[in-house]
């Protein structure tokens, strides 16, 4: 009897041949939220138009904004490829590594117009950025330890693990990150189940503060009056903030310039490239901070609206995320990044509209500044990891 022939293997060189470059990328993209894609390119794209009117004159601002929106892309589908449980496994080192440069930036840190919030490590870095998204992991993480036991002690620890960094923050002085660090942090602490008893409290007093604040203001903005706790500077924001004509063209310029270019865009705004407030160099910090009054004097309230409404549903896509979340960290990760949005646009749009203190918070794929566009790329990429584990458990359900 002959014996069979073997087969050759030459005669099946698709058994053999490499996987090509889309083979390789598509499963790695296959997870990625889409409506959440859609809505992140139309914000980047409203950016990068605000960005080239406000910076037309600014040198590189505009290739730079672009570049980056790209280099957060990048962070965005790195941290994309990490599962929530490798996340949560970094939450404890991430904040032990925040707390401590913060505590290196209180004792030799690099200070810049008054402000101490920079270490030189090899390279000059702001560490409070990190705790932006060190602090909701651990928090996350900590409720997670102590899912379906958790009781008003595990509160309070968390309230302290969140004051930590948050006074160190404002010690440098920066309020404005100290806000939005204080902003992630409690969104876990509330969505963890933290009772109303304990939310309504510290709100009341908060408003009856507030009250008192407008109220007396005449007497505690007087010269020479100091306030507890708050630096001066501080304190004069607030002032300024309850009456910008104190100083018009000192400390309240900020805030009369944002509300004559918001005001004088109308309905239908200037024009793209025609806004006089912007160009004519009234408003300040026109491509960081303050681009919320340039963008509205060229786009006006229907800009507006469709900018807000932008980040309207970017919250409202990372919250439907969280709650289809398959853990209660990534329950608790997935409500803090859509909450931190939330947070950057309210603070922005409400300190340029004259509501809130000027405090030196970017609006999100508007405003320039590298360190900020990479710490939401990295919020970002927490949410399509969340995304996309639920994906990969649907398809493995």
């Amino acid at each position: 009897m002959a014996s069979a022939k073997p087969t050759s293997t030459s005669t099946h060189p698709a058994a053999f041949r490499s996987p090509t470059l889309a083979q390789r990328v598509l499963p790695l993209l296959r997870g990625f939220d889409w409506p959440l894609i859609g809505l992140l390119l139309l914000l980047a794209g409203l950016g990068l138009v605000a960005m080239y009117s406000a910076g037309f004159d600014h040198g590189t601002r505009f290739a730079d904004h672009g570049r980056n929106m790209l280099l957060a892309a990048g962070v965005m589908f790195v941290v994309a490829q990490v599962r929530p449980q490798r996340l949560m496994a970094l939450a404890v080192p991430l904040y032990v590594l925040g707390l401590a440069l913060l505590v290196a930036v209180a004792l030799f840190g690099i200070t810049k117009k008054g402000a101490q919030r920079w270490i030189n490590i090899g390279v000059v870095v702001q560490p409070s950025e990190l705790m932006k998204i060190a602090m909701p992991l651990l928090l996350a993480w900590w409720f997670q330890k102590r899912e379906g036991q958790i009781r008003a002690l595990d509160f309070i620890v968390a309230a302290l693990l969140l004051a930590l960094p948050v006074g160190l923050i404002m010690k440098q002085p920066d309020l404005g990150t100290a806000l939005l660090v204080l902003a992630a942090g409690a969104s876990v602490i509330f969505f963890a189940g933290l009772p109303w008893k304990l939310v309504l409290p510290p709100v009341i007093l908060g408003a009856i503060g507030i009250a008192l604040v407008v109220w007396f203001e005449p007497q505690i903005c007087a010269d020479g009056v100091r306030w507890p706790v708050l630096h001066n500077y501080q304190q004069q924001r607030i002032c300024t903030l309850l009456d910008p004509t104190r100083d018009p063209l000192g400390k309240g310029f900020h805030i009369i310039q944002g509300m004559i270019a918001i005001g004088s865009g109308g309905l239908w705004g200037k024009g793209f490239m025609a806004g006089t407030q912007t160009h004519l160099e009234f408003i300040p910090e026109r491509t960081t901070d303050f681009i919320f009054a340039a963008f509205s004097e060229e786009f006006g309230l229907v800009g507006n609206l469709v900018l807000i409404g932008c980040f309207l549903l970017l919250v409202w896509r990372g919250l439907a995320i969280a709650a289809r979340a398959d853990t209660l960290f990534e329950r608790l990760m997935a409500s803090a990044v859509a909450m931190i949005f939330f947070a950057y646009a309210f603070v922005n749009m409400g300190m340029v509209s004259g509501i809130l203190p000027v405090v030196g918070v970017p609006l999100p794929f508007i405003s320039y500044g590298g360190t900020a566009m990479a710490t939401l790329g990295l919020a970002l990429g927490v949410l399509m990891s969340v995304a996309r584990a639920q994906r990969e458990g649907a398809e493995h359900g």
